[in-house]
C-alpha cells in the first residue's frame, strides 16, 4: 500500500531527489519505465539510474516487470499490485521490435466477439518462454524475423504507437499458426467474419501469404477459400501453385482424425457447420 501525501504535498516515504525521478517517469506518459529514461532525463550514470529504480520499486511506486523494465504506479492506486493500462502498449516496449496480432488483432478489428486476457505478440527479440505473466497480463509471444514485419498498422494508445497487424495480415497469421489465433475452429470462425466484411481483400490475403512463403498457410488459405465460396478459379489456382508435399492438419495441436482434402492437402479436423 502506499502512504498518503502528507498536508504539505510531501509524498510519504520520498525524498526530493526521488520525488522529482517519479514526476521525470510520469510525464513521459509511457508504459514501461527504464533506465534509458532516467539517463535521457537527467544525464545521470547507468549506475546511479539502475540504483533510483530499484529503490523506488522496493519503496512501492514502481512495479518490476521484469529485469530493467518498470511500470510507474499511479499516485491514486491504493496497492503497488497494479494491472498495466494497456498491456498492448507495454508489450511495444517489453518485446520490441515486435507487432500484435492472432487473436489480440482478431479482437481489435472485430473478428470475434469472444475477449481473451492473453495478448498475442509477435516479436524478433529472442524469448526463452513463449508464454510469460508480467504486471498481471499474460503475453503468448511467436517469434518472427526481421523480414516478417509487414501488413501491419500504425494505432495510437496515448502517446504510444502501437504496430497492428491488419486484418488481412491477422488473418494470414492465424491461418499461419491457428494456436495464436485461439485453435482450429475460432481460427475458422474469424475468418467467417472476415468474408462477412466489406473490406475482405482475397488478393490481399495471397499476396500476404506469398510473402510469408509459409506452405501450411496456402493448404489452409485454399481449403477455406473455397469452403467459403468467396473466391474464384484463378484465385485457387493461384493459391495451389505454393502448396508443399505433405498433408497438414488445419488445427496443428487437435486431433490427427477428420476427412483429407486431397486438392489442398489438408486433414481437417475441426467441426463445420452450416454457418456462412
Amino acid at each position: 500500500m502506499h502512504e498518503k501525501p502528507s498536508k504539505d504535498g510531501d509524498l510519504g516515504g520520498l525524498g526530493a531527489v526521488e520525488r522529482q525521478t517519479i514526476s521525470g517517469l510520469a510525464a513521459l506518459e509511457r508504459p514501461t519505465a527504464t533506465a534509458d529514461d532516467l539517463i535521457r532525463r537527467f544525464g545521470i550514470s547507468r549506475q546511479r539510474a539502475n540504483l533510483a529504480l530499484s529503490r523506488l520499486a522496493r519503496k512501492g511506486w514502481l512495479r518490476r516487470l521484469r529485469r530493467g523494465t518498470y511500470a510507474v504506479i499511479p499516485l491514486s492506486a491504493e496497492s503497488s499490485e497494479v494491472v498495466a493500462d494497456d498491456p498492448k502498449a507495454t508489450a511495444m516496449e517489453l518485446f520490441a521490435p515486435c507487432y500484435i496480432s492472432g487473436w489480440t488483432a482478431a479482437e481489435h478489428w472485430h473478428l470475434t466477439e469472444q475477449v481473451s486476457n492473453t495478448v498475442v505478440v509477435y516479436s524478433a527479440k529472442h524469448e526463452r518462454r513463449a508464454s510469460q505473466n508480467i504486471g498481471g497480463i499474460t503475453y503468448r509471444i511467436r517469434r518472427v524475423t526481421q523480414n516478417g514485419f509487414f501488413g501491419t498498422a500504425s494505432i495510437w494508445s496515448g502517446t504510444t504507437r502501437i504496430q497492428m497487424a491488419t486484418v488481412h495480415r491477422t488473418v494470414i497469421d492465424i491461418l499461419d499458426a491457428p494456436e495464436m489465433g485461439g485453435g482450429g475452429r475460432q481460427t475458422l470462425d474469424c475468418v467467417r467474419a472476415y468474408w462477412r466484411r466489406a473490406d475482405a481483400d482475397p488478393d490481399a490475403l495471397l499476396s500476404l501469404a506469398e510473402k510469408l512463403g509459409h506452405g501450411s498457410v496456402f493448404k489452409r488459405l485454399g481449403f477455406v477459400g473455397e469452403l467459403l465460396q468467396h473466391v474464384d478459379r484463378a484465385w485457387l489456382d493461384r493459391c495451389a501453385t505454393h502448396l508443399t508435399t505433405g498433408t497438414a492438419l488445419f488445427d496443428p495441436r487437435g486431433p490427427k482424425t477428420g476427412p483429407i482434402s486431397t486438392r489442398w492437402r489438408i486433414r481437417m479436423n475441426v467441426p463445420l457447420d452450416d454457418r456462412p
